[in-house]
């Protein structure tokens, strides 16, 4: 749809060795943020008695990391303020207060999603699936196609800002929870 209505087009040019770190990334970045994320914290949370507070807390933690990038590195040029800088820099994607609400609101609504799964399967297997699929498909999808023009606020400078990521967010949450109840009713 978004090819469709010009919003994205096709790359003409495919840079092969990408879609192996997208399928590196898609098969590795769920296993780390999962275990830690939805197996570490959210279990520690859940401790406390409070699903909900447990939820939101790990849910507000995963959108906030996400904002935090390291510089690249180079090596040799170090100096007694390089400490002061490569955390600057890891703050630099919190300049824009508009994209950073619509990142987090996406992202946040992902962890909500990615802790409901860890909370109503006591796994961790299903939102490693979910995690390891939106990857590749963001992955893919940026691999295969450019954006054209800044659509805001249906979809803003990449695929986790806006309302178009919102609402395939929450068609996901709904679609696992009818799976989920529909497995559990077949079992009986």
């Amino acid at each position: 749809m978004l090819i469709v209505l010009h919003v994205y087009s096709f790359r003409h040019v495919f840079v092969w060795p990408r879609l192996g770190k997208v399928l590196l990334a898609a098969a590795s970045v769920p296993f780390i943020e999962e275990t830690f994320f939805r197996g570490i914290v959210l279990g520690i949370l859940l401790r406390t008695g409070r699903k909900l507070l447990a939820i939101v807390a790990v849910s507000a933690l995963f959108a906030a990391v996400h904002f935090l990038k390291g510089s690249e590195w180079e090596p040799g040029i170090v100096t007694w303020t390089s400490g002061f800088q490569s955390i600057g820099d890891a703050f630099a994607g919190l300049a824009d207060p508009m994209i950073v609400l619509a990142a987090f609101a996406t992202l946040f609504l992902i962890g909500c999603i990615l802790a409901d799964a860890r909370v109503l399967t006591l796994s961790l297997w299903l939102p490693i699936g979910l995690h390891a699929g939106w990857i590749f498909a963001s992955g893919t999808f940026s691999w295969l196609a450019r954006q054209q023009m800044v659509t805001l606020p249906w979809l803003g400078k990449n695929l986790l800002v806006g309302i178009i990521p919102l609402g395939l967010a929450a068609v996901t949450w709904i679609i696992m929870r009818l799976w989920l109840k529909h497995d559990r009713a077949s079992q009986i």
